[in-house]
């Protein structure tokens, strides 16, 4: 299989940038829900004009992690527990696509990457930081995204991820260092894959891990919900 493809990380418009940078504020809470994105303040932040912002606010918009209130302007927002479901339901879908899809080929850089994000995780294990531990899940689905050579089912994969990501910090911050054994396990799991080339089974690799991800979601954000809607709390 012929890998053609080229940076992938090296092809983004100001809008995207602008757009990947502001999800990653409100992944790690930066841009905590009720945050006001105020689009003179950002375009001044970045050095472009309103119109590059304005853009990217608005692809986030669709993604949900942001809505436009009368008389406040745009804001973050939470997202509501049917929509998590739908996300993490078209992500164990997805997942099975990756080695299907016009997959790239897996490349010695692949690997290095890979290696290097297994001795990030490792190291977060013996000192805990529900940050990096999202900064590391990013790194992953950075790689992961650079294998599908479908756009199209590059462009879902990311949609979804960046909605699944909005959840992470906040059940990482309750899990605590459990997560991290989870993560040194997937990666090594998936590095091992990409070694013997099986570009399928990173995917249904990723599909198993998306369902114990979703499972710790249920256990520590919607337990939580469900217990502070119960009556007399």
């Amino acid at each position: 299989m012929q890998d053609n493809r080229t940076d992938l990380q090296d092809e983004k418009t100001p809008v995207e940038s602008i757009q990947l940078e502001i999800i990653r504020r409100i992944c790690f809470l930066d841009y905590p829900p009720g945050c006001q994105l105020k689009e003179a303040e950002l375009a001044v932040e970045f050095g472009v004009s309103r119109t590059p912002v304005r853009d990217a606010i608005s692809r986030i918009k669709h993604l949900g992690l942001v809505e436009t209130r009368n008389g406040v302007g745009t804001v973050v927002t939470v997202l509501p527990r049917q929509q998590i479901e739908q996300v993490y339901e078209m992500r164990l879908q997805l997942a099975t696509l990756i080695g299907t899809v016009s997959p790239h080929a897996i490349t010695q850089q692949d690997l290095a990457r890979m290696g290097a994000l297994l001795d990030d995780a490792i190291a977060l294990q013996a000192a805990f930081d529900a940050r990096r531990y999202v900064e590391l899940n990013d790194q992953l689905q950075i790689l992961i995204a650079d294998l599908i050579g479908n756009a199209l089912l590059r462009s879902f994969w990311r949609q979804a991820y960046f909605q699944a990501a909005s959840t992470w910090y906040g059940v990482a911050s309750r899990a605590g260092d459990g997560v991290a054994a989870s993560l040194v396990q997937e990666i090594q799991e998936m590095k091992h894959a990409m070694e013997r080339g099986d570009i399928a089974a990173v995917g249904f690799i990723q599909r198993v891990h998306i369902g114990y991800g979703y499972n710790r979601i249920i256990e520590h954000l919607f337990a939580e919900d469900d217990t502070s809607a119960a009556p007399g709390t």
